[in-house]
Parts: structure tokens; sequence; C-alpha cells
């Protein structure tokens, strides 16, 4: 059962019918264009690839990379952001473009939807190190749930990469500047993004966004490649279907994430800014995070009562910071409860370990610091065995299936995206 605050239900009220009001007189004078404001329809969280998940480095030099993304809200303008965060050099993109593919999971675009990107007018761009850079503006009607493909072309490899492994969807990298070719003859394909960040629209000032961040569950570990069944890729199904189809969804989980220690990426604490906060137009958070901060105390074999319990009040107090980072900037946080792994030989929990678990449910459940509860765990337990997942959403003991996934996005209380407790003021367009 979704737990939510109601206060300034009044004034929202209030305001709804202002804006209905609003709606009135924009109908009477059709010439008065609507306020508009960048909104994320498509996001990813960074990090440093290594080893197999490092793009080699003669792919990039003098090569068109051409990477598809599936948005989650359309409009009529979009803008680009590329990363740099990680980079420890200037990254120098010679040239981008935008275009609709002719047919997924195929490279080929179709010739008219080719938009050329500029920066501050240029075609090229340099990034500063640890920084990202929008492209400017650029007409191109785009729907929900629509694919883009972004082509960057590179003379040279970056000294450090930026990217995120679980792309999920076949990607291509060509010999040349094809970014303004349709076609990309002599393409390869890999299956992971590289110094790409974001894609928004520009959508009426109503419109919204939410960020999922967490780890390989949330980044949808064993989701096949290029059919979009993360359980975040159904919440947009399911919030379209709801009445909910000008919130966007960004996806930021990162696999093997932890809240509290690096792992394969940066932790969550360290990350949320730019993973939520910055990004423009977002109105909640939805967090689930933990499983890999218990799993690896345990397998580490640290997992003493004090070890335990120094872990568990400080998963806690980091939620804190984030829901008063969160609250600062006008954005409700929505607590996930931790699924069950026990199943799971990664980790093979003891008794211990799921008392910890629980505890931890048991408080985001009750915790007044979260404007609404996801109950992953609810949805998805064995009744008969609350430490295993069902077996119908079952993966790997540790990982929901594609069902699994789908029955995460039914737990998600659209009523609280609905009604936010805290509204930022829009950033008009420009």
């Amino acid at each position: 059962m979704a737990i939510f605050h109601m206060r300034g239900t009044l004034l929202g009220m209030l305001l709804l019918t202002g804006q209905c009001g609003l709606a009135q007189a924009d109908n009477a004078k059709a010439e008065v264009p609507r306020p508009e404001r960048w909104v994320a329809s498509w996001g990813t969280a960074q990090m440093i690839p290594d080893g197999q998940n490092a793009l080699p480095a003669d792919k990039w030099r003098d090569a068109t990379l051409r990477q598809v993304v599936r948005l989650s809200i359309g409009g009529e303008r979009l803008r680009v952001r590329i990363s740099n965060v990680f980079g420890s050099q200037p990254l120098i993109v010679n040239a981008a473009s935008v275009g609709l593919p002719a047919r997924a999971p195929l490279p080929d675009l179709i010739p008219d939807s080719l938009r050329a990107l500029s920066f501050s007018g240029r075609a090229s761009v340099m990034i500063p190190a640890g920084t990202e850079a929008y492209s400017d503006p650029v007409e191109l009607r785009v729907g929900r749930a629509a694919d883009l493909a972004i082509s960057l072309h590179f003379k040279a490899e970056p000294a450090r990469q930026t990217g995120h492994p679980g792309a999920r969807s076949n990607n291509y990298v060509a010999p040349g500047n094809l970014v303004m070719s349709a076609a990309l003859p002599g393409a390869e394909t890999f299956t992971r993004w590289y110094q790409i960040a974001d894609v928004e629209v520009a959508a009426p000032a109503s419109t919204r966004a939410v960020v999922a961040i967490g780890d390989s569950i949330t980044d949808g570990y064993g989701v096949a490649a290029n059919t979009n069944t993360r359980w975040t890729d159904w919440l947009a199904k399911r919030m379209a279907a709801g009445g909910l189809a000008n919130m966007g969804v960004v996806n930021a989980g990162i696999g093997g994430g932890r809240m509290l220690r690096d792992g394969l990426g940066p932790n969550l604490a360290s990350r949320f800014d730019r993973d939520v906060l910055a990004r423009s137009g977002v109105s909640h958070a939805i967090v689930l995070i933990g499983v890999n901060d218990m799993g690896g105390l345990h397998k580490s074999g640290q997992d003493s009562p004090e070890a335990r319990q120094a872990m568990l009040d400080d998963l806690k107090d980091s939620y804190r910071q984030l829901a008063e980072r969160a609250h600062a900037h006008g954005v409700c946080l929505i607590g996930g409860t931790m699924t069950p792994y026990a199943g799971s030989g990664y980790y093979s929990p003891g008794a211990e370990n799921e008392k910890d678990r629980q505890a931890v449910n048991a408080w985001i459940r009750s915790s007044p610091l979260f404007d609404g509860v996801a109950d992953f765990d609810a949805a998805l337990r064995d009744p008969a065995q609350p430490d295993r997942l069902l077996k119908a959403v079952d993966n790997d003991g540790l990982h929901p299936s594609a069902e699994g996934y789908r029955v995460m996005a039914d737990a998600v209380p659209l009523q609280q995206l609905a009604a936010c407790r805290f509204s930022p003021a829009p950033a008009p367009v420009k």
C-alpha cells in the first residue's frame, strides 16, 4: 500500500484550477504560445568503462559512433547532453547529429529525419574534463516511446572514457565522419553507451520527469537487447495508460551499485545530484538500493554484529541526506523496498542478513522521510518463503525475470507521481 503525504493538497487543487483557467484562456487566444521548459526524456548514469566494457582505442579514431536510445516523452524540439564526467582530458566531438532509425535495431536512419547538432552555433565542441555539454536545440518531431539515434564523430579516442555498460541495445561504430549519412557502411555492433547522458525535449511547463536510481535491478540485468523491458520501461507504458503521459522516465541504475561505497560505478550517494537533481524537469526520484551494500558486507566476511549495525545506520543516514537534497530542489523522494535475494548463490545470505533487509524495509515503509513507497519486496516475494523471490518472477534468485520487471512497475504508486508535494518553478526554454 502506497504511503505518501497529503500536505498541500488544497493548494494543489487551487493551482490545478488556475491551470485549467489558463488553459481555457490559451484556447481562446491560440496565437499566444504556451510556456515550455526542458524535460528529460531519456538519460543514463555515467561511470568509467573498464575491461571488456571499454570501446577499443582504435574504434574511436576517425570514427562515427551511432547510439540508439528509447525516449519516454515526445516533442517538437530536443537537445542532447554529451558527457565527459570521468574524462581526464578535454573531449573533442568533431561532429554530431540525431535522426530516427529506419528500422530498429539496424543502424540506417530515415534520411529526412537527420539533423546536424551544433554547440553555440559550431559543429564541434570541446568538453572539459569532468563536465558535460548541451547541444543547441534542434527541430525534430519525436513521439513518446520513439527510438532516437545519436551519432558522434571522433578524430581520436578519449583520454579516459565515460559511458554506461548496461545499454541493452544495439549501437554501432563505423570508420569516417558519417554523422550526416543515413546509412552506416562498415558498421560494427556494440551493446554499450559512450559519452551520452541525456536527451531532453521542449515540453509544456506542466511536464515532469521521474528518475529511477539504483543497482542492477533498476539497470535491467537479464533484459534481452532491444526489447526495452526494464521495470522503468514498463513504468513508462503504465504511466501513459494511466493518465501520466506528460511525465518522462529516466533510468539511472548501475549494475553492482551500492549506496555507501563505490562498486563497478560510483556510489549512489555521490551521484545523486548529477543523476537526479541536475536533470531537467525532474519532480520525483525512486530509489532502490542496498542489496549490494548488505550482500557485499556478508560476502567479504566482515558482517560482525557491530559492522552490520554500523552499515544499517549509515544506510538510513544516507537516505536522510538524499531526502534533504531532493526536497531542497523540489523533488519528491519515493523509497523502494529491497527485494528478496536468499535464493542467490552470489551472496548466500544468512538469517542475520535477511533480518537486516527486513528491518530496512520496515523503516522505509514507515519513515516520514519518504513522500511515497514503492513496495517492490511485497510485490515480488514468495509468501511461503519471504526471503526468496516468487518463482514466477525469479530470474536467478537475485534479479527479477522479465515478468518480474513488469510486476515491479505495477508496484510504483502512480497517485504519488500525479500529486507532487514539492513543485520547482519551471525554467523557460531559450
